[in-house]
């Protein structure tokens, strides 16, 4: 089963790699003999179906989820392994589609207003004073 990232990217099955074991949480008897846990894996570093560029924003905006150029994702929320693979597949295409995303439109620096300044100097002077009060009085 195909995984479509956009229409111009679909990862191709053979490209992904799937791992069950047992999963913990819920399910009683039942969570100890059914492999429900599921991991999705995809080499990004040796996707044949990534241009170069996207392979470099890839590998760049996800370098805390990558292991070896490997981005694995896991799915154990679920009782069933069917539902467990969706989620899997859920998460690796959100987790990628929003690595290709553009960046967003850079922020125009402002100055801040006269009533916004005039408000932090009058919040520090308040808090200023409750220190103030806060100390032992004088011996005069």
């Amino acid at each position: 089963m195909d995984l479509e990232i956009s229409p111009a990217l679909t990862i191709p099955a053979a490209e992904l790699d799937w791992r069950f074991s047992r999963s913990s949480g819920p399910g009683g008897q039942h969570v100890n003999t059914s492999d429900s846990r599921v991991e999705l894996s995809w080499s990004v570093a040796d996707s044949r179906v990534l241009s170069e560029g996207q392979r470099e924003r890839l590998l760049e905006r996800l370098e805390t989820k990558l292991i070896a150029g490997i981005l694995t994702v896991t799915a154990s929320e679920q009782r069933s392994q069917l539902r467990n693979r969706e989620i899997a597949l859920q998460k690796l295409s959100t987790a990628v589609s929003a690595a290709l995303a553009p960046d967003g439109p850079r922020r125009r620096a402002t100055k801040p207003t006269k009533g916004s300044q005039r408000r932090r100097l009058a919040a520090k002077s308040h808090r200023s004073a409750t220190k103030q009060q806060r100390q032992r009085p004088s011996a005069e």
